[in-house]
């Protein structure tokens, strides 16, 4: 056993190496950053264009005077509401003949204006296409009455902290949940994948049998195996820092604005970091063993594909535990091991106990050593045909024995 797990400690250091201090390992860092990014970048822009476009620009032709209170009932409502959520104003000065001036703005394309405001306070009038945007009319009421009308200053609320309503905080932990299993997903299908490349380039280069004939193959396996696992985590750790950084950036209080998990973020990170680990091995396992089997890429791509969508159904079958942990759902989506690393990760952001835990992680570990067992075997078995026969699928008969002669 000492061999073996010092065999896999070797193949585990060795992978290692040539996966991190690749060059090709820093655009694999980059690469699930550039698309977050762009996206950030570019729908950060799109939100704002489609604001400044979807608020109307009202010019508001009355005198100085009015135009101020106006201007500053509009100030109090863009603070309650948010600057992009509330029309904009244009002031211009009122000529007399007042329906002329409305004509002649509207007409200019630079800026377009919906509507303009003339008249008196006490008297207003509005010109243009503004009354099909119900919402933009009814800010614009309320300005106008707030700046007839200017209200007294807003009093000073005394805020104390309380613990949010049970169902409110129920329904967050769910949310926290689902999140944590799509990532849990799409993380580990990503990075599995990683295997079955690795594998397949050292059967064409004939590489996996020299190291066959130098290390056990379960040694093997296993070094392979942890050596991933540990390239992924190192990923893994740049993108969740990545992402707590954008989620710094981007949201004020960072973590403290999402729905806290059941056990707190410090013991749900480090239990996502140990699920990941466990799913990675449980399907790392799976794809070894079948990037085992096959000689070619088109082979790997054949035998992948089910699993992939069995996958995307294990998947779908730990979600169907989120909101309903107790449930004979939950509990089986629990104990299936593919499906055991997502739905205790759910459990762990709605219920605070912690011994459920410790015994799925150790149950999914006894899966894939069983798995690293199964394949090691039916590697040994079907590409380096070595090891004792089996004879379990043989069924056809022996041939029956001739016919002894009666000189015998």
């Amino acid at each position: 056993m000492t061999g073996m797990l010092r065999s896999a400690v070797v193949i585990a250091r060795r992978d290692f190496a040539a996966t991190v201090l690749s060059k090709t390992f820093i655009f694999f860092l980059l690469g699930p950053l550039f698309p977050l990014l762009l996206g950030g970048v570019f729908g950060g822009i799109g939100a704002r264009v489609a604001a400044r476009t979807d608020q109307p620009v009202v010019a508001v032709a009355l005198a100085p005077a009015d135009y101020a209170a106006v201007a500053a009932a509009r100030a109090g409502l863009a603070q309650a509401l948010g600057t992009d959520q509330v029309l904009q104003l244009r002031h211009v000065v009122p000529e007399a003949d007042g329906a002329a001036q409305a004509r002649r703005l509207l007409a200019q394309s630079s800026p377009p204006l919906r509507a303009v405001i003339s008249g008196t306070l006490d008297a207003p009038r509005l010109t243009g296409a503004l009354g099909g945007n119900g919402r933009a009319l009814a800010q614009l009421k309320l300005i106008l009455a707030a700046a007839r009308a200017p209200a007294a200053p807003a009093p000073q609320i005394a805020l104390t902290q309380a613990p949010a309503a049970p169902a409110s905080l129920t329904q967050g932990r769910a949310v926290t949940g689902q999140i944590g299993q799509m990532l849990l997903f799409f993380l580990s299908l990503l990075l599995s994948g990683m295997l079955l490349s690795q594998l397949i380039e050292e059967k064409s280069n004939k590489i996996i049998e020299v190291i066959a004939a130098a290390v056990p193959i379960d040694a093997m396996f296993l070094g392979k195996l942890f050596a991933m696992l540990a390239a992924s985590l190192l990923g893994m750790i740049v993108w969740l820092g990545a992402g707590a950084l954008l989620i710094g950036t981007l949201k004020s209080g960072g973590l403290g604005t999402l729905p806290p998990p059941a056990v707190g973020w410090p013991v749900f990170l480090t239990l996502a970091l140990a699920y990941f680990a466990m799913n990675y091995l449980l399907l790392g396992a799976l794809f070894l063993t079948i990037g085992a089997q096959a000689g070619t890429a088109r082979e790997v791509q054949i035998l992948s594909m089910p699993v992939t969508f069995a996958q995307v159904l294990v998947f779908g079958f730990a979600a169907t535990a989120v909101g309903a942990p107790g449930s004979t759902l939950g509990l089986a989506a629990a104990v299936f091991p593919w499906s055991s690393p997502m739905t205790m990760l759910a459990r762990a952001a709605e219920l605070p106990e912690m011994w459920p835990h410790f015994a799925a992680l150790a149950w999914q570990a006894l899966w894939v050593a069983i798995i690293l067992n199964l394949g090691a075997r039916l590697f040994r078995k079907l590409v380096l045909k070595s090891g004792p026969p089996t004879r379990w699928w043989r069924f056809r008969r022996s041939p029956p024995a001739p016919p002894r002669s009666a000189a015998s």
